[in-house]
Formats: C-alpha cells, sequence, structure tokens
C-alpha cells in the first residue's frame, strides 16, 4: 500500500459504497438515539442538507507499529466544506467563536472584520494547518473565476495519539483531492478525512453531521452542523442526558504487546485484565484534545447573528459532556447561505435578516444538530490501531443502548 500520494487519497475517498466495501454503522436516526436530542433532522441529517454545501475528504492510512517520524504509521487526512459547491465565487456571511482557544483556525481575522467568509473551510491535525492553507491558496489561484487570493480558514485537531503527526503526512495534494472531490450528498462520517486519527471522550472519534428544520417567522430554513471531535474525558461522557461514560468505564485507549508510546504514555496493555472501579473513580485520562465545528444555515442571518449562533455550539459540545478543558481548542465557525452577492455588490445593497426576537428555533438547532453531531461521529468510527501499537476504541452500540434502556430513554 503507498505510504502517501494522490492515488491512496481518491481511492479512500471514493471507498464509502464502493463494491466490498462494509456498509455505513447505523447513526443516531436509525438507532432511535436521534429523536431523544430534540428537533425534527433533515432528509441526510447532515450539513449537506443546506442547499448549495459541499463536503470532501482526504483519507491518509498506512503503515503499522513503532511511531518513525516521517515514515508512519500515518492516520490522518483534511476534510473541506464548501459554503456555495467549490465553483462558487460569492463569499458568504459569517463569524466565528472559541469556547477554549488552546488550537488554531485561520483566517478569522478577516471573517470577523468583513463578516464574510470567502472560500472553503478545511480541517486537519495541528501539524498540517499551514500546508492545507497554501494548498487552498494554490486551489484558488490556478481555478478560473475562483477569487484569486485569500486568507483560508483551516482549523486543527491533534492526532498524535495514533498517527505519526510530527511526520507532516498531509500533502498538498491530499487537500486538493478534499477540495476537488467535495460534493453534497451523504457526508462520510467517524475515521475519514481529519478526523481519521481523532479520541472523543476516550473512545474513537472523528468527523460527524447532523441537521435540522425549522420554522423561523413563517419560513422553513434548515441548519447542519459538521465537527471534528477528539475532547473529552470518558466519565463525563452523557448521551440524551445519560451517562453512558460511567456505564462504559472500560474500552480505553491500550496499546497492543503493552508497547510504550510517546503519543499516549498513560495507556496500558490491552491484554491487561482491568480493574473493577466505581463510576466516579472510572479511569478517565486527561482531558486533552479539541472540537472544530462548522455550522451552515440556509436562513438569513447577518454576522452578528451567526456569532450567537456559533457561541451555541457551545451548548450542545456541554450537554454531551465536553467542558472546554485548559489544554483544548474548541472553535466554531457559522455561516449563511443566504443574501446572495452581498459581497459582490458595488453600490448600497438591500440584505435580509431573521428578527432577533425570532431566532430561538436556530439556537434551538445548533445545539441539537451539534450534539447529534458528535454522537454521529462516534457512532460510525471503527477501532483503529495506530503508531506504537495504540488501539482505540470505537463505542460499542450495543452497550450504549443498553445504558439508555437502563435510564428508561429508550425502550
Amino acid at each position: 500500500m503507498p505510504r502517501t500520494g494522490l492515488a491512496f487519497v481518491l481511492v479512500a475517498a471514493t471507498a464509502l459504497g464502493a463494491a466490498g466495501q462494509p456498509a455505513p454503522k447505523p447513526r443516531a436516526r436509525e438507532l432511535g438515539i436521534a429523536a431523544l436530542l430534540g428537533g425534527t433532522p433533515g432528509a441526510l441529517d447532515a450539513i449537506t442538507d443546506v442547499p448549495g454545501v459541499e463536503v470532501g475528504h482526504a483519507t491518509v492510512i498506512h503503515g503499522s507499529g513503532a511511531r518513525e517520524r516521517g515514515v508512519g504509521p500515518a492516520r490522518t487526512g483534511v476534510t473541506v466544506v464548501h459554503p456555495r459547491g467549490r465553483q462558487a465565487i460569492d463569499p458568504v456571511f459569517a463569524a466565528w467563536f472559541t469556547l477554549n482557544g488552546n488550537g488554531e483556525l485561520t483566517g478569522t481575522t478577516w471573517v470577523q472584520e468583513s463578516g464574510f467568509l470567502e472560500g472553503p473551510i478545511a480541517i486537519t491535525n495541528t501539524n498540517s494547518v499551514g500546508v492545507v492553507r497554501d494548498a487552498i491558496v494554490e486551489w484558488q489561484v490556478t481555478r478560473p473565476g475562483l477569487q484569486p487570493w485569500g486568507l483560508p480558514v483551516v482549523g486543527e485537531t491533534w492526532d498524535g495519539t495514533l498517527n505519526d503527526i510530527d511526520g507532516f503526512h498531509v500533502k498538498t495534494a491530499h487537500a486538493l483531492a478534499a477540495l476537488d472531490g467535495a460534493t453534497a450528498g451523504p457526508v462520510a462520517e467517524g475515521n475519514v478525512g481529519g478526523g481519521t486519527g481523532m479520541v472523543c471522550h476516550r473512545f474513537k472519534g472523528g468527523i460527524g453531521t447532523a441537521s435540522r428544520v425549522v420554522e423561523v417567522a413563517g419560513a422553513r430554513y434548515t441548519l447542519g452542523v459538521l465537527v471534528q471531535c477528539n475532547y473529552g474525558r470518558r466519565p463525563d461522557f452523557r448521551v440524551a442526558g445519560v451517562p453512558v461514560g460511567e456505564a462504559i468505564p472500560d474500552l480505553l485507549p491500550c496499546t497492543v504487546g503493552g508497547a510504550k508510546s510517546s503519543g499516549m504514555p498513560e495507556a496500558v496493555a490491552c491484554d491487561t485484565p482491568p480493574v473493577p472501579t466505581a463510576p466516579s473513580s472510572s479511569p478517565a485520562g486527561e482531558d486533552t484534545g479539541s472540537i472544530i465545528a462548522v455550522v451552515a444555515t440556509d436562513a438569513p442571518l447577518l454576522p452578528h447573528q451567526l456569532k450567537r449562533i456559533a457561541t451555541r455550539v457551545s451548548l450542545g459540545i456541554g450537554r454531551m459532556g465536553g467542558m472546554g478543558a485548559n489544554s483544548s481548542g474548541d472553535i466554531f465557525v457559522a455561516f449563511s447561505t443566504a443574501n446572495p452577492g452581498a459581497a459582490l455588490a458595488d453600490k448600497a445593497t438591500a440584505v435580509q435578516m431573521v428578527p432577533n426576537g425570532e431566532i430561538n428555533p436556530l439556537f434551538h438547532a445548533t445545539v441539537q444538530a451539534t450534539e447529534e453531531a458528535i454522537l454521529n461521529a462516534l457512532l460510525a468510527a471503527e477501532t483503529m490501531e495506530g503508531a506504537d501499537g495504540v488501539r482505540v476504541h470505537a463505542l460499542p452500540h450495543d452497550r450504549l443502548l443498553a445504558a439508555l434502556r437502563a435510564a428508561g430513554r429508550l425502550r
């Protein structure tokens, strides 16, 4: 298998649904959990329910065993969101917010100053922000009709637990593949794109998405959220208010054969018998990691209102058990595809906006879709072994459902 390169990325990008590939795992909606979170999902229950939005992934997986800088193992990638599709040259109203700022989302100074997002949003690992940012500039300047310059918006979370993060395995070709391969329709989740090597509440995390449809001031709008989740302690993990992390205190990250890992030095050997503990003292690990969230809507919102939307992502994370720890980079961007042409006008122009007094349904939708997007990432992710033999387990669906039933939330 190739260690890096565009050919491998294209295979990974087209694997979902291909012949011989396993069917996607059930999502929160199929399991009956989405109904517990509130709201009405869109047709796809994804950010791509917002018309025009496209998502692309490039996934880099190769190697096994001991970590060797620049060689592997690699468990990483890039995820891209195009607000109006990859051919659009029409910026969207946007805003951003940080719950805890131990992370990076480039280009946000201009988003805040101008009120517009002028290109795609990309998410990758911490050490690959620069190459992905530069790849977006290259992509923009070499495509006729696209904006010939820009301050790209690129976010990150740290995947060094499973990935040879200091080996810089994300290349320009990977970012270009994600940019060019983005589509509308169902979004691959879990161990894909920028989420390939991520860990969430000490289970395998990654990319997740969800959407809600709401009535606002007599009109029907869609709001979607996409997350790259890589945060949280196990005991804090909640689903629909149920302390699932306390019900599943085992299946913590471990090392195959007891090898030592620089990415997770506290991990025990996978064959070590579990030590019974009370839920309140169950091993948790340090609350490290981060989450990036992208919120899209077709509701006509102005930048100050989108800032308010972006702040509500924090509440969805809090419902799942995220605390915005000191070591976490919790950074969110929200945009509206309404008011096309507003950024391109050369004279005073009229724009629409939802009245502030009618915005609450969109706040609710943001919280609900964020909570479900994180859950969908966990439900989709598969158990993964990475650098230094570290194994991170997938959230077991059967035990999740059992915990919800025991709490009286599911039949």
